[in-house]
């Protein structure tokens, strides 16, 4: 596969910003051709509208654009791949999710750049909350992201951090196919999981259930989260100035290793990367069971590039990357996961829907081989296959309030 020079496509990319100022614009749904049409769309027909509105909220969801519209919320302080490089430099990147969410899933999304502290973007997104069908938290920095999360769902729709759960639904569709794949189970599994951050965070808490119905979830075996320090283990040193850690620290790691990264390969069936480049070396995967899964998902550069670890003995391999088979990548799941949510009514994404998710994207493919383990993110039918099971599972968690 013809791998772009990446100076040529920044090039590229810049050019066509210039070019079309952004990515997004906003279009009318309805004609403004003659005074009738501007009396119906705007005065004095518009007052009728209101009127029915105020003396019923719910009617919002049937006159307004709220049925079908998210705000895609950042305050730019963990751009993926840039890091924290503030809201203004973070609005490329919410304009590109608001058109893939257009794109895949018809849903009108909107870019909501906040330069503000984090008590100060619960007040405005609250705030901002009864114009938008659902939120979606977009690149903001761990730990406040999850505590932003955590404090807002009671907003009455869904709110997400995608970087967190989106990732984690995708991992997860990786693994059931990985694991059709090399005959292995699910429940099988020794998972070691590189970076704890928003979404390394969210992707042992579903591997491992917490939190979880347990009667929704089916656990992996083992898990060893590693982060910068190294292991993390239960009583580790400092642990307790994390909450998150702390609770990884209890939840995770039962054999109650220690040391580095490389301390926690031996024995492993999966590696799963969410950190830097080049942290994993071929002598780590040679000390796993036969035939591992590796996830190295790190971008630009994954933490092991996969022709090395293949030569290594690997048997499936997947990155971040749209230049390498096997690409796990958000979009197989944000757009289907909202789009569901959207049409269920449902003021909450629930862990259940999550997980209906992953197996969507995973039995989308009937087949799935070595290097197709996940749908192409270009194939639009798997946000309709995510959507449809999403609203499937809202209803039978009684989220659902269509």
């Amino acid at each position: 596969m013809d791998r772009a020079d990446p100076d040529d496509t920044g090039k590229e990319s810049c050019d066509l910003h210039a070019t079309y100022h952004g990515k997004l614009a906003t279009v009318s749904k309805v004609p403004l051709l003659t005074r009738r049409d501007l009396s119906l769309a705007y005065t004095p027909g518009v007052a009728a509208v209101c009127r029915e509105i105020a003396s019923d909220p719910e009617n919002v969801w049937r006159y307004t654009l709220k049925a079908n519209t998210v705000a895609i919320v950042s305050d730019g302080t963990a751009v993926l791949g840039l890091g924290n490089i503030g809201p203004l430099a973070a609005i490329p990147v919410m304009e590109g999710k608001a058109i893939l969410f257009k794109e895949f899933a018809g849903i009108d999304a909107f870019p909501i750049c906040i330069d503000a502290r984090e008590d100060d973007i619960i007040r405005i997104i609250r705030g901002i909350a009864p114009v938008f069908g659902g939120i979606n938290l977009e690149d903001i920095a761990a730990p406040r992201c999850f505590e932003i999360e955590e404090e807002l769902q009671d907003l009455g729709i869904p709110v997400m951090h995608d970087d967190q759960h989106g990732a984690a639904v995708v991992v997860l569709a990786a693994l059931i196919n990985a694991c059709r794949i090399t005959g292995r189970n699910l429940a099988d599994l020794r998972v070691v999981v590189c970076g704890v951050g928003a979404a390394g965070y969210a992707i042992c808490r579903l591997l491992r259930c917490i939190g979880y119905d347990p009667d929704a979830c089916t656990p992996v075996r083992e898990l060893i989260a590693c982060d910068t320090t190294g292991i993390i283990f239960r009583g580790r040193p400092g642990l307790y100035q994390n909450k998150y850690k702390f609770i990884l620290g209890d939840e995770t790691n039962r054999e109650a290793r220690s040391g580095s990264l490389a301390d926690a390969f031996p024995g492993a069936d999966v590696f799963i990367g969410v950190s830097g480049p080049g942290l994993v070396t071929p002598e780590m995967i040679q000390s796993m069971n036969p035939a591992p899964i590796i996830l190295s998902l790190a971008n630009p550069v994954p933490e092991i590039m996969p022709e090395e670890a293949r030569r290594a003995g690997a048997a499936i391999v997947g990155t971040g990357r749209s230049d390498f088979p096997n690409q796990v990548n958000n979009v197989l799941a944000f757009p289907g996961l909202f789009r569901g949510a959207l049409d269920a009514r449902a003021a909450r994404i629930t862990d259940e829907m999550k997980i209906a998710a992953a197996h969507a994207i995973a039995g989308y493919l009937t087949n799935p081989g070595p290097e197709t383990i996940l749908p192409d993110p270009r194939d639009h039918g798997v946000a309709k296959a995510v959507a449809s099971a999403v609203r499937e599972a809202a209803v039978r968690c009684g989220e659902a309030r269509l």
